[in-house]
C-alpha cells in the first residue's frame, strides 16, 4: 500500500491553503508556504543524489526550518533521524555512523560540536541553519538556504505505509542507543487517534515548546497539529515567561509539557495572566503529581490536564486519560484505540488487576515500531511472544486503568529527558581515578529526577566531587551529566559481583 506520511501536509493545505500553520516570533507561515518551501527542499535533497530509504539527520531546536526540513524529508522518500542538539561530538557521530546518514543538518549555535561529528564521517554533507541575516558558515559546511534553491516539483515520494519515516534513537541500559524504526502508517494513526481522545480541529492552536526532535513533540504535537489542519506556535526552549507570553499573544488553546514545565509555569502569577484561551493541558514524558493538576486547574479555570504515557518505539502515546470526567489522577490512562496493552509476569503471563498484580506493561498494535535499526537480536528480544516489552512496571485496577510503580530498567527521566545510566557509567569509568561507579536517580522536585553518581576511587588516590563533575559535563549532553557525586569506600555487590543499585536508592 502507497501511503507518504507528508500526505497530511498537502491535505491541510488543500483545505485551507491561506491558514496559519505556524507562528514564530514575529513570523507566521501558511499551509500553502510551508508546503511549497518543503517541497523546494525535497527537491533539492533528490538533486544531491539521496534516493529513497537514505537517512537525513537533523539537529533543529524548534525553528520553522525543522518543519520545512522535516516536510521535504518525507516528500523525498527519505528517512528522519532527528537528534538532540545538547549532544556532544562523540554522541552525534556515533548517531551518524550508526544510523547511516548521508546529510545532517544542524544549527549554527552548536555547530562546533556537530561539526566535528560530521568531520569523522565519511561522505557525509552538513548544511547549517544561521539567524537571519547571517550567511557565513566554516569551511566544509553549506548553507541551509541552499536546500530553498531547487523548483518545488509538488510531487510526493510513492512511499509504502510501512517504510521507515523516521529513525528516531533511544536505549536501553545495556548497551549503546538503538534507532526505532518508526513507519509512515505508525506516525500518522498515533496521531491521527491521538489526536482525536483530546478533540483536536483546525480551530486549536498548539504550543509547541517540547522538542520537537523527541517523539512526544514529533507526534503528539507537531503531527497532530497538522493532521487535523491546526495551528503551532514554535517556542525554542522552555522559560515559563515568554510560554505564557506566547499562550496570551496567540490565544492559544493546548499546552503540551512534561511534569517539569506545569511546575514551572505554576511559580509565575497565573492570575495575572489572561489564559483564558486554554481548554486542556497534555502531560507525559513522567508522572505528574495529583497536587500539580490541582493546582495548576484551580489557577486556570477552564483548563483540564490529561495525562497519557508512551514511549519512542510507539510512535508517542500509548494510552491516555481522555477526560476530566473519565480520568483517574496518577494513572495513564487507557490503551489508544487499535492498541493493546497488558501487564505480565516474568513468564509472560497476563495478571489479573489490583495493586498486588505488578508486572511489566507489554504492547502490541498500529503504533508500535517495526524493530530497532541493525539490530535484529535486540528486536527479538523485544518483541518476545509477538509483544512489545516495555521495561516499565505497573498494575491495572478493575476498571482497565493502568498505574506505573516503577521501571524495570534503570532510566532516569530527568525534565522529561531520558537519561541512561549505562551511557554516564562508562564516561565515569574512563576517569582515571575512579573505581567503581553506578548512575541512579532520585527524587527532585523541579526534574522529577535527579541523576546521582555513586562512585568508588582507585586505592592510593583522591578525587574531588566537583572534579568529576565537571569531567562529565565536558563529555556528555547538559540534561545527562551527575550534579551530584557520592564518595564511598566501596559499593555494595550481590553474590555474583553485580553492584546492587537497590541498595544504593534506599541508603
Amino acid at each position: 500500500m502507497s501511503f507518504n506520511l507528508a500526505t497530511m501536509l498537502r491535505q491541510s493545505r488543500l483545505s485551507d491553503p491561506g491558514k496559519a500553520f505556524c507562528h514564530f516570533g514575529d513570523l507566521t507561515f501558511s499551509y500553502a508556504q510551508v508546503d511549497e518551501i518543503s517541497g523546494r527542499v525535497a527537491a533539492s535533497l533528490r538533486g544531491l543524489g539521496l534516493e529513497p530509504g537514505d537517512k537525513v539527520a537533523v539537529q533543529l531546536p524548534n525553528v520553522p526550518q525543522f518543519l520545512f526540513t522535516y516536510f521535504g524529508i518525507l516528500k523525498a522518500g527519505l528517512v528522519m533521524v532527528p537528534l538532540n542538539p545538547l549532544l556532544r561530538a562523540a554522541e552525534i557521530s556515533y548517531h551518524l555512523e550508526d544510523s547511516d546518514a548521508r546529510l545532517l543538518v544542524t544549527f549554527s549555535g552548536f555547530a562546533e560540536e556537530a561539526l566535528k561529528a560530521a568531520s569523522e564521517v565519511d561522505g557525509l554533507a552538513t548544511y547549517l541553519v544561521t539567524p537571519p541575516g547571517e550567511t557565513a558558515v566554516p569551511d566544509g559546511a553549506h548553507h541551509y538556504d541552499e536546500l530553498y534553491r531547487a523548483e518545488d516539483t509538488g510531487d510526493l515520494e510513492p512511499t509504502n505505509a510501512d517504510d521507515t519515516a523516521v529513525l528516531l534513537y533511544t536505549s536501553g541500559t545495556t548497551g549503546r542507543p538503538k534507532g526505532a524504526e518508526l513507519t509512515h502508517f505508525q506516525l500518522y494513526m498515533n496521531c491521527t487517534v491521538g489526536g482525536e481522545l483530546f478533540g483536536f480541529n483546525p480551530a486549536d492552536i498548539g504550543i509547541a515548546v517540547l522538542p520537537l526532535f523527541h517523539v512526544f513533540g514529533l507526534s503528539s504535537v507537531l503531527n497532530v497539529a497538522v493532521r487535523y489542519g491546526g495551528t503551532l506556535v514554535l517556542v525554542p526552549r522552555f522559560e515559563a515567561g515568554p510560554v505564557l507570553d506566547a499562550i496570551e499573544r496567540h490565544r492559544a488553546t493546548i499546552f503540551s509539557g512534561v511534569p517539569t514545565m506545569y511546575f514551572g509555569l505554576l511559580r509565575e502569577d497565573l492570575e495575572s495572566r489572561d489564559l483564558s484561551s486554554l481548554r486542556v493541558g497534555i502531560s507525559g514524558g513522567a508522572a505528574i503529581p495529583g497536587e500539580t493538576i490541582r493546582e495548576f486547574e484551580e489557577r486556570v479555570p477552564g483548563v483540564v490536564i490529561l495525562e497519557g504515557y508512551g514511549l519512542s518505539e510507539t510512535a508517542s502515546t500509548t494510552t491516555f486519560n481522555i477526560s476530566a470526567e473519565q480520568r483517574k489522577v496518577l494513572s495513564i490512562g487507557k490503551p489508544l484505540w487499535g492498541v493493546e496493552v497488558r501487564v505480565v509476569d516474568e513468564e509472560d503471563r497476563p495478571l489479573p488487576s489490583g495493586p498486588e498484580h505488578v508486572g511489566e506493561i507489554v504492547i502490541r498494535g498500529h503504533n508500535v515500531m517495526k524493530g530497532y535499526y541493525k539490530r535484529p537480536e535486540a528486536t527479538a528480544e523485544a518483541f518476545r511472544g509477538g509483544w512489545f516489552h516495555t521495561g516499565d512496571l505497573a498494575y491495572a485496577d478493575e476498571d482497565g486503568y493502568l498505574f506505573i510503580v516503577d521501571r524495570k530498567k534503570d532510566l532516569i527521566i530527568r525534565g522529561g529527558y531520558n537519561v541512561y545510566p549505562r551511557e554516564i557509567e562508562e564516561v565515569l569509568y574512563s576517569h582515571p581515578a575512579v573505581d567503581e561507579a553506578a548512575v541512579i536517580g532520585r527524587p527532585d522536585e523541579k526534574f522529577g529526577e535527579e541523576v546521582v553518581a555513586v562512585v568508588s576511587a582507585k586505592a592510593g588516590t583522591e578525587v574531588a566531587e566537583e572534579e568529576i563533575i565537571a569531567y562529565c559535563r565536558e563529555r556528555l549532553a547538559a540534561y545527562k551529566y551527575p550534579r551530584e557525586i557520592r564518595l564511598v569506600p566501596e559499593l555494595p555487590k550481590g553474590p555474583t559481583g553485580k553492584i546492587l543499585k537497590k541498595e544504593l536508592r534506599t541508603s
